[in-house]
């Protein structure tokens, strides 16, 4: 059998509560002794934690603890799968607790000189993200539960156009984070149609007794990415705006998750993108104002004006 095939099988032999000697695991893998040697080794250099008794009545056996051990991960899986574990937390993952439990075990089933690598690798790694309030990590684990198992709910959702929320039941699809903020996509029964959610703007969510399918390879992150980032490909009446200025400054624009995704041309000083007419006079006007004299409009004039009328209206609204 493959060295693989060979140690998973001493450790599910090892795994049965007994004890084993080398000449009785080497006459099960019809394997030489120092084979055998080798293979405990590599257990043991694994994680597994192999309690090895000399004498008459001695053998190989496992801690008690580690039967109930479901899986065998080397230390940079473990160190990855910790990382990991860093970057869900700081998100605001809803089963944190579980995650928190999932962690653990990794370092329980660890010997010491592991743990200490993992916890020195761990001081090293750090995450900052905004974090979401505690209401919300509730929210999610409701999402959550709701999409697994493919149950409507109820919500009072408010949007940033309205003062007052609105009643809203929807069949969640998925649940997506993305740009520091966690969404829903879902089919809203308000609306008739597939919908995203911002998790922060739902104040209220109530599970239902009425349950639905969804669509089959629906991806909710693909509807996500298409709705706030549309493929304008083809498309007409398009307008291209044209900047120029600091390296740095263009560098930014051409990377930002929404200007970027429009940039047409960049050379070292300047950069084109093009817009669909409405969002060029609406969104793109107040991306830009937030750098200043570091970039400067080239054309189309008509965001030169909406840029200078937003800065007149800032201007005369800190003067009252």
């Amino acid at each position: 059998m493959p060295k693989n095939d060979n140690m998973l099988t001493i450790l599910w032999m090892l795994n049965s509560g007994g004890k084993w000697t080398a000449k009785q695991i080497s006459e099960k893998l019809e394997v030489n002794i120092r084979t055998v040697y080798r293979y405990i080794d590599a257990l043991c250099s694994s994680g597994v934690p192999i309690i090895s008794d000399s004498g008459h009545n001695g053998g190989y056996s496992l801690l008690n603890q580690f039967i109930r051990a479901p899986l065998l991960f080397d230390m940079e899986e473990k160190k990855t799968l910790l990382h990991a574990a860093v970057f869900a937390k700081e998100t605001g993952y809803p089963l944190s607790e579980t995650l928190e439990n999932a962690t653990a075990k990794l370092k329980l089933y660890s010997n010491q000189e592991q743990e200490s690598t993992l916890n020195h690798h761990l001081a090293g790694f750090e995450v900052i993200s905004r974090m979401g309030s505690p209401f919300s990590q509730l929210i999610l684990a409701e999402l959550e539960h709701a999409v697994e198992k493919e149950i409507s709910v109820e919500m009072d959702y408010r949007t940033n156009r309205e003062e007052k929320p609105k009643n809203r039941m929807i069949d969640p699809y998925g649940i997506v984070y993305w740009n520091n903020r966690w969404y829903t996509v879902a089919f809203c029964h308000l609306r008739n149609e597939i919908r995203s959610f911002r998790v922060d703007r739902i104040l209220l969510i109530k599970r239902t007794q009425m349950i639905f399918n969804r669509p089959d390879a629906f991806s909710s992150r693909e509807f996500l990415m298409k709705n706030l980032l549309p493929d304008l490909v083809g498309k007409e009446g398009l307008v291209s705006l044209k900047i120029e200025g600091r390296p740095e400054a263009l560098d930014e624009l051409s990377m930002h998750w929404f200007l970027g995704h429009h940039l047409q041309e960049r050379t070292s000083n300047q950069a084109t993108f093009s817009f669909e007419e409405k969002s060029i006079h609406t969104s793109v006007p107040y991306f830009l104002l937030s750098y200043g004299k570091s970039i400067r409009i080239i054309e189309p004039q008509s965001v030169k004006d909406k840029l200078a009328s937003i800065a007149s209206e800032l201007m005369e609204y800190y003067q009252l």
